[in-house]
């Protein structure tokens, strides 16, 4: 079998996803079809946002399907008319066992983390957070439980101390192109081996990876400062870690919301009390657990742009009776 010959269909949403997704256009190989999610409202005006992977699809003339539900009859038959030999899931829903059991050499899934660690939504976004040093991306068959096939391969790389969820991003999504475009290749092949997640436990514990919401984003300023400082750059840019403004000092009730994008280990940083905001020359500083403290490099206030922590904390005014203001 070639290339030209091995008949693919592409299950996708993000700019993850495209990344991959051009490699095999650009590189020859037999895209049939694209499954995306369906379009939705978004902006101001509810206008229809088509995903990343739609508009990619377009441009290069893909045909393509979005179904509102994975296991609607039409969809399911649809699918089975393009007679693909291999599905690629990237960046997409859980697909039913009748969807990715269809095609005769498999589903296989590219994962941005060494699996078996980070199984779920967030894995890159998860590894910042918790200061690992390392991640990877990891290309898998699909079974019935989420993110737990066995594996095809993977590829490492090193997270840098200051480093943030999405330059990660970026970094794994052309890592994990090449190694799709190797997977594919070693399916045409038929020289693939693979490996049960459970022999590779004691290199990368199980350890779930769920989904971010809003809370999840909320900074204690009582955690010590490097688990600040990860908790900061692993939600950096984007939804980014957040905190509440008083001026009447811990235990209050927040003013407002500000948005923490950027911070710095300095090793003259003052010692503070959790949440504290003080000037030292031309930098910001807050206060963590222990009496340490981060700098602030930048931040967002709730309606504005993001801007320098020194000139956020220098444009505050002492509230009533002079006191000053807290993040909490």
């Amino acid at each position: 079998m070639t290339k030209e010959d091995l008949k693919i269909v592409f299950f996708g949403t993000p700019e993850f996803a495209v990344e991959s997704l051009d490699a095999l256009v650009k590189g020859g190989y037999n895209v049939a079809a694209v499954v995306t999610m369906p379009d939705k409202a978004a902006g101001r005006g509810q206008k229809l946002s088509q995903s990343a992977v739609k508009k990619y699809a377009l441009e290069h003339s893909l045909p393509v399907l979005q179904p509102v539900k994975l296991k609607d009859e039409d969809f399911v038959r649809d699918l089975r008319e393009i007679n693909a030999d291999l599905f690629i899931v990237i960046a997409f829903r859980m697909l039913p066992e009748v969807v990715w059991a269809m095609p005769p050499l498999g589903t296989f899934n590219l994962h941005a983390s060494l699996l078996p660690r980070y199984r779920g939504a967030a894995p890159i976004n998860r590894a910042v957070m918790n200061g690992d040093t390392e991640t990877g991306v990891t290309t898998f068959f699909l079974k019935h439980e989420i993110d737990t096939g066995d594996i095809i391969s993977r590829e490492r790389i090193e997270i840098g101390p200051d480093e943030d969820a999405g330059s990660v991003h970026d970094r794994l999504m052309t890592l994990g192109a090449a190694l799709t475009v190797d997977t594919v290749n070693h399916i045409i092949t038929g020289d693939l081996t693979t490996t049960p997640q459970d022999a590779l436990a004691g290199d990368c514990a199980p350890t779930p990876a769920p989904k971010i919401f809003k809370e999840d984003c909320r900074i204690d300023w009582a955690w010590t400062s490097s688990r600040v400082h990860n908790h900061v750059r692993g939600l950096a840019p984007y939804p980014a870690g957040w905190t509440g403004l008083s001026f009447a000092g811990p235990g209050s009730e927040a003013e407002s919301t500000v948005k923490v994008l950027k911070t710095a280990c300095d090793e003259q940083a003052p010692s503070l009390r959790p949440g504290e905001l003080q000037l030292v020359g031309k930098h910001a500083y807050v206060g963590t657990g222990n009496g340490s403290s981060l700098r602030l490099v930048s931040v967002q206030p709730a309606g504005k742009r993001p801007m320098d922590g020194a000139d956020f904390l220098r444009g505050l005014r002492p509230g009533e009776n002079g006191r000053q203001p807290y993040f909490i």
